[in-house]
């Protein structure tokens, strides 16, 4: 049985069910089958996590199969992609990885089992003519004219179809079930074609291929899969598999079907975030933004982040758009957890602070992370020259702005009181290029002994310490919650948020991020958190991508007083 502590849903409740009548002998025994066509992405991370999630709650087996049946989008790259994305996650299969293409001599059997029986035929119609020839949801089909095919003629014809002598698309072979079936799917599918492509695993010694439909429920069989998980979008194939199993007599696993994970502002189909690779829109499949299993790993999730997320959204028999502040808060929560703080400054302006000593420096005690008083502290170079956010000063303050101004104090994290005196700017374009500020020696660590209080606290860095970085923030990818959601003539394509990267090259940080380990994480204190990039950055300069931002309520107040 299932761990006590594990949450039910209804595909436990029906595993119970099965174990309760010893059904498959008490084995769970569920699978992973992705198609090597593209690079996983968060809603194959729901399916990882639930299959991989049961077979261990109920000390059971699951297998990671790929489901390689068309060599015409199938590359090796994507296999060793997934295998990394399915390890980083935190999931092993052990000895259990398995490849349809294994089957194919066994499929190829099965498809002249079902020859010999009078129930699958050689078809020479096209893929047009077949489909013209199916009917629609309200007219029947019509019987292909080779459907009557003798059984020693189909089985010549299929022979000779595997030894080559036919071009490609000049025959299918196709079940013989019901042209007048209420699901299309049963009106007479393929169940093999003819592709004379290489393989990425058998190279050239096929020339045949079976469709996914008959190799999909075939494998689980052969692997003795008990629950066939899959998504909703299948439980149309369920009436097929159960036709093409029962009519081989072979072990019938159980379909199951659940809700994909569709997520705001995102798009989960590998065909539509291939073109946005092919077509340059994104730097690559590992783009942080994509919401790709290594695009999110590149941008700074972890996987026990991605973990709890699909734990949190459950598992339900109805489709959904689950909102991505769901994704983004469940990164937020284990970072604000575990990730250590600096302080960085993303658009520097540069403060001088007069009255202290020009040859002087010190350090200054701060905290690496409040809630985990285990992570102690560190030392932070305090100088006369700092970096503060260029948006920490506002010469004409709005309203509700209780950061720095003219003849305002403020404080700076760790360090002292200042209160700006004089502002420069360039006499060309009038832009503040430099604040000339006055701190109290009195309040030195940031408290001020006679109790004053000051409203705002800006987080800083020392001019001549502070280590040159780029900075890169992400953002959603798509305007809209439904990128699908676009104006007639367009596509999703129109709403790509054009603002989604914006790279910002002179950042400063603190010195002790200069060579920090690649895909490390902080929180950039005030600003969000960040993650060193494991692609560009270098000890050199290091490159900090976005994550996630803080929950900050400054950009509705700037907004309101804009």
């Amino acid at each position: 049985m299932k761990r006590p502590d594990t949450p039910s849903n209804f595909i436990r409740e029906i595993i119970d069910q099965d174990l309760t009548i010893n059904k498959n002998r008490g084995r769970v025994h569920t699978r992973f089958p992705p198609e090597p066509n593209g690079y996983l992405h968060i809603g194959h991370a729901k399916s990882i996590c639930l299959n991989f999630g049961i077979a261990a709650d109920y000390k059971g087996l699951c297998n990671l199969r790929f489901d390689d049946t068309n060599p015409e989008k199938e590359e090796a790259e994507y296999v060793e992609s997934i295998k990394e994305d399915v390890r980083w996650l935190g999931f092993d299969w052990a000895d259990r990885l398995f490849y349809a293409s294994d089957y194919f001599e066994r499929l190829y059997e099965y498809a002249v089992r079902l020859i010999e029986k009078g129930k699958a035929y050689v078809c020479d119609l096209n893929v047009d003519r077949i489909r013209e020839y199916r009917g629609t949801l309200t007219e029947p089909g019509r019987g292909s004219p080779y459907r009557d095919r003798s059984v020693g003629e189909n089985l010549d014809l299929f022979t000779r179809m595997r030894a080559g002598e036919f071009d490609d698309g000049s025959r299918v072979l196709r079940a013989k079930i019901d042209m007048a079936h209420p699901n299309l799917l049963m009106r007479d599918p393929p169940l093999y074609r003819i592709r004379k492509m290489s393989h990425h695993r058998t190279a050239n010694r096929w020339c045949i291929y079976p469709m996914y439909d008959f190799t999909h429920c075939l494998s689980d069989s052969i692997e003795g899969i008990t629950h066939s998980i899959c998504t909703l979008e299948f439980e149309n194939n369920r009436p097929l598999y159960d036709w093409i199993l029962d009519e081989l007599d072979v072990h019938h696993p159980r379909q199951i079907e659940f809700a994909r994970l569709n997520l705001g502002h995102t798009i989960l189909s590998k065909r539509r975030l291939l073109d946005l690779v092919k077509e340059g829109r994104v730097s690559g499949w590992d783009d942080p933004r994509m919401p790709t299993i290594s695009g999110l790993r590149r941008r700074g999730y972890t996987p026990e982040s991605i973990r709890n997320f699909c734990e949190r959204i459950g598992v339900a028999k109805f489709n959904s758009i689950v909102d991505i502040v769901v994704l983004e808060n469940s990164i937020r929560e284990e970072l604000n957890r575990t990730a250590p703080r600096v302080m960085a400054v993303l658009r520097p302006l540069r403060v001088v602070i007069t009255n202290y000593p020009e040859d002087s420096e010190e350090e200054m005690d701060a905290v690496n992370n409040p809630e985990d008083p285990a992570m102690g502290t560190r030392k932070v170079p305090f100088s006369r020259v700092l970096y503060i956010e260029r948006d920490d000063f506002r010469e004409d303050p709005p309203k509700k702005f209780f950061r720095l101004a003219p003849g305002r104090e403020v404080r700076l994290r760790y360090a002292y009181f200042i209160t700006c005196r004089d502002v420069v700017k360039d006499p060309g374009t009038g832009e503040v290029v430099e604040l000339r500020c006055t701190c109290d020696p009195a309040t030195r660590g940031g408290d001020a002994p006679d109790g004053r209080k000051v409203r705002g606290t800006l987080h800083w860095v020392s001019a001549s310490h502070a280590c040159e970085a780029e900075v890169r923030l992400y953002d959603h990818l798509f305007t809209k919650r439904d990128p699908d959601d676009a104006e007639e003539g367009a596509d999703y394509r129109s709403n790509l948020d054009p603002g989604s990267l914006e790279v910002l090259p002179s950042c400063r940080v603190e010195p002790c991020l200069k060579g920090a380990a690649p895909g490390s994480r902080y929180q950039f204190e005030r600003l969000g958190y960040f993650c060193v990039d494991p692609v560009d950055s270098s000890d050199e300069k290091p490159v900090f991508n976005r994550t996630v931002s803080l929950r900050d309520t400054w950009k509705k107040i700037e907004k309101a007083s804009a």
